[in-house]
């Protein structure tokens, strides 16, 4: 379940970057302390690893993360918000093509399905990038293997608890952040094991509750091998505009937008100003694209 998980952090450890498309490997990383991230440093990673074929995937990932607990320990954020330095918010391209993301943020009021929304995508044939959280998974089991098994739907991750992903449990929004280099490893890595195990595919992307980073927390996501997916174009805001807002804002999304929206409030006009925009946007020469299949930048 773990392979692709140690593949990425063992390359990342290995000083290579996040790429869109994941690479194979076959070593363990070392669990020798490695220098701590400076606090005004850009997200980097640089250890070298050992090959330990035989290690189990429990001590692979035990091995992993105490390595990331020692590189970070003395490591402090100086930055929080949406667009710090390694969260990628644009498709890397001239053509005239978008990115639609929709997250589903799971909890006692972020459970719904939006079946309208969906459907519309459906019939529509129109590729999109879902950001799913493991709450949500667990309330919508076979809603979501349906859309994973859907090839116009790309699966990612939106944590295990729907968190601002930081070290020192900075919130945002009224949401607690997580606490330390720990919590951000397993708000990411807890949730990508699950979806892996139901769909056999890891995710490649991370999108963390209300899109909040410290640079720290950052460069963890990328020693892990995710690629941090922010957003160009706030499609819905947090699924409260109403459908002339939601329309509004998706209607003047340009070449390599990404833009974010939501999937998981059937109540609210997500679906009516997403079933409006889409047309116009087609209309203007347009097409859509899934997350995985572009590169990325800042």
């Amino acid at each position: 379940m773990c392979l692709l998980f140690f593949m990425s952090a063992m390359l990342a450890l290995a000083g290579c970057q996040v790429e869109q498309h994941a690479v194979e490997v076959e070593t363990a990383v070392a669990s020798t302390p490695v220098p701590a991230l400076l606090p005004t440093a850009e997200p980097t990673a640089n250890t070298t690893p050992v090959s330990s074929p035989t290690a189990s995937p429990v001590l692979a990932f035990a091995t992993v993360e105490q390595t990331l607990l020692a590189r970070y320990a003395s490591a402090s954020p100086t930055k929080w918000g949406e667009r710090v330095p390694g969260v990628q918010t644009r498709l890397q391209t001239k053509n005239k093509v978008i990115a639609l993301t929709f997250d589903a943020c799971g909890g006692k009021d972020g459970s719904g399905y939006d079946e309208k929304l969906i459907q519309y995508l459906i019939q529509e044939q129109i590729p999109a990038t879902l950001f799913i959280n493991a709450r949500w998974m667990a309330a919508n089991p076979s809603t979501f293997q349906s859309l994973a098994a859907n090839p116009l739907f790309e699966i990612e991750n939106h944590g295990t608890e729907h968190r601002p992903l930081s070290v020192t449990g900075k919130p945002a929004y009224g949401i607690a952040g997580t606490k330390s280099v720990k919590e951000v490893i397993h708000e990411m890595n807890d949730n990508a094991d699950q979806i892996e195990k139901l769909t056999g595919k890891r995710p490649l992307f991370f999108r963390s509750g209300t899109a909040f980073y410290d640079e720290i927390a950052v460069a963890v996501a990328h020693d892990l091998g995710f690629a941090i997916a922010g957003y160009s174009v706030l499609g819905d805001a947090g699924a409260t505009y109403n459908t002339e807002q939601v329309y509004n804002a998706i209607s003047k999304a340009t070449s390599g937008s990404i833009v974010l929206a939501h999937m998981n409030h059937p109540e609210k006009d997500t679906a009516e100003g997403v079933i409006k925009a889409i047309p116009v946007l087609q209309q203007a020469g347009f097409h859509f694209v899934q997350l995985a299949s572009m590169e990325l930048n800042d």
